[in-house]
């Protein structure tokens, strides 16, 4: 029988919280030091502590691990797009600044997580979790407005703030690959293909 069931309340979730933090951490290292597909869920277990049973009480795959880092990383970073969406005086200043602030986050998140994989071994990308929907809403409700205040042409709500959202997250990805990220470049390159398709790109040399 498992140790929580002598825990008052209070300290089963104390714990429970912990361990799942453990987990979450220990994935972070292992993801980045192995690559996402190397790595397995004994990998992560080592660095835990914990029992392979703990482990499987709280994610039944790697899968599930990834997806909760993921979810937390839309959760901390949902913060950071509300504040730039309450400043949004039209579509471009808000792209801009959304897409930004994105790649700058990718950039602080690959420290974090210690990667050390070698280049072209990208993590995958997660399923719809909670957080990650909601940034998508955040993202719809903005544009929403400002097509509302005629600063921007209606168009479809849905595909425009998926496309936008794939875009960045796709060629946020490859800027990660590249050794020594550029963000002012790979934002510029997303806002200007957004707003004027591929010939508002600027021109690479031959």
């Amino acid at each position: 029988m498992s140790q929580l069931l002598y825990l008052s309340p209070g300290k089963r979730e104390q714990t429970k919280a912990a361990n799942r933090l453990a987990i979450l951490d220990a994935a972070r290292e292992v993801f980045g030091e192995l690559g996402f597909e190397a790595a397995t869920v004994r990998d992560i277990i080592r660095r835990t502590g914990l029992s392979v049973g703990a482990f499987y009480n709280y994610y039944r795959s790697k899968e599930e691990v990834f997806d909760a880092l993921a979810d937390d990383g839309a959760r901390r970073f949902r913060p950071i797009l509300h504040a730039l969406s309450a400043r949004a005086s039209d579509f471009e200043s808000y792209l801009r600044a959304a897409v930004r602030a994105y790649f700058d986050f990718l950039a602080g998140e690959q420290e974090s997580w210690m990667v050390r994989a070698s280049a072209g071994q990208p993590l995958p990308h997660a399923r719809n979790t909670p957080e990650i929907l909601a940034v998508f809403e955040e993202v719809r409700t903005v544009f929403a407005d400002v097509m509302d205040r005629g600063l921007a042409p209606k168009v479809d709500l849905d595909y425009l703030a998926a496309s936008c959202i794939a875009v960045a997250r796709e060629i946020g990805d490859k800027m990660m690959e590249r050794e020594g990220a550029d963000v002012d470049a790979a934002a510029e390159f997303v806002v200007r293909l957004i707003l004027g398709g591929v010939s508002a790109l600027p021109r690479t040399r031959p």
